[in-house]
């Protein structure tokens, strides 16, 4: 396969088979740096085809939470008391800019998520 971008589908499945094969090159060869250049390749045609959206900032930040076996209390640090905590997780509150802020550089998450805008529950 000539390296060029990938236009179509059937170049895309083309691209991924190619890769399949050159997946367990020895690091600094031909093969591996090949796998590389059809990796970026892959990457860009599934960017443009395949978008994903940024997940929603508390759906991400209980993510966060559960893969880092974080709890409410943890947070407090970094949103406020215990009872800010449970109002920004259960959407009653939204993440001001300096709980963003703290949780972005405290625990090394992506402030570009979490300033997302995202549905807040409707007061009672």
């Amino acid at each position: 396969m000539e390296l060029r971008p990938i236009r179509t589908k059937r170049e895309y499945l083309a691209a991924l088979k190619q890769a399949e094969a050159l997946w367990d090159a020895p690091q600094g060869t031909p093969e591996a740096d090949r796998l590389e250049v059809i990796a970026l390749l892959i990457e860009a045609y599934e960017r443009k085809h395949y978008p994903i959206e940024a997940p929603d900032p508390i759906d991400f930040l209980q993510h966060i939470m559960e893969a880092r076996g974080l709890t409410r209390k943890d947070l407090e640090h970094y949103i406020g008391s215990r009872a800010r905590v449970a109002e920004v997780l259960n959407r009653v509150r939204p993440l001001t800019l300096e709980m963003i802020r703290r949780l972005a550089t405290g625990l090394d998450l992506p402030a570009d998520v979490l300033i997302r805008d995202y549905e807040l529950r409707q007061a009672a």
